[in-house]
């Protein structure tokens, strides 16, 4: 499955925040990459560069290439609504977001793995496709055998953010997917608009 597993903190400084989580190179060197590092002078960004630099954050922040977000934004215009906020949305209802946001994973990347790897359930049901399109109500667990992994324990223990449209039910290891976040709800620093502007030439 191709996704992309190059260096984190390069691209985090390249758009000059922590896209993939905490981290603490990021911390030291909080600017761009290159060997002028900070003293570069940087003339004023045409518009394309501005919404093609905002559809690359969103690709990287949600861990999805070129051809899938370019499916979701399809999907996106077809349905009624603010196309920006639906196309986030879809992101959000994730299944690897979904295990991200419930702290069952410490990043992205992780969730995607222990999907793929068969630890994660939805209603009761095994489902191994990190993409895979949660409904409002789908419960989303820890399978059984899984239940005494390090690395989810850990992860749950060092998580501490709640998010409105889910719910966690820490002594069953299964949250619920109540609703599809509004866009104010979603922390993500993107401007869903530019995409749409550049997807829309």
């Amino acid at each position: 499955m191709a996704r992309y597993t190059g260096p984190k903190t390069k691209i985090a400084r390249k758009f000059g925040e922590p896209i993939f989580g905490e981290d603490k190179s990021f911390e030291k060197r909080n600017y761009p990459p290159g060997q002028h590092g900070n003293n570069r002078r940087r003339g004023k960004k045409s518009e394309y560069a501005l919404q093609l630099t905002e559809k690359q954050k969103a690709k990287y922040t949600y861990g999805i290439l070129e051809k899938q977000f370019r499916n979701l934004f399809e999907k996106a215009n077809k349905k009624a609504g603010i196309t920006g906020e639906i196309l986030l949305q879809l992101c959000e209802s994730r299944l690897d977001n979904v295990v991200y946001r419930l702290g069952i994973a410490p990043t992205r990347r992780a969730a995607r793995q222990l999907v793929s790897h068969k630890h994660i359930t939805v209603n009761g049901s095994l489902v191994n496709i990190p993409s895979y399109q949660l409904k409002p109500n789908d419960v989303v667990g820890v399978r059984e055998k899984s239940k005494s992994l390090i690395a989810i324990k850990d992860s749950l223990a060092n998580s501490s953010k709640t998010y409105e449209w889910m719910t966690w039910n820490s002594e069953k290891l299964e949250g619920t997917y109540v609703s599809i976040p509004e866009r104010i709800q979603i922390p993500e620093n993107i401007n869903e608009q530019f995409i749409v502007e550049l997807y829309s030439k």
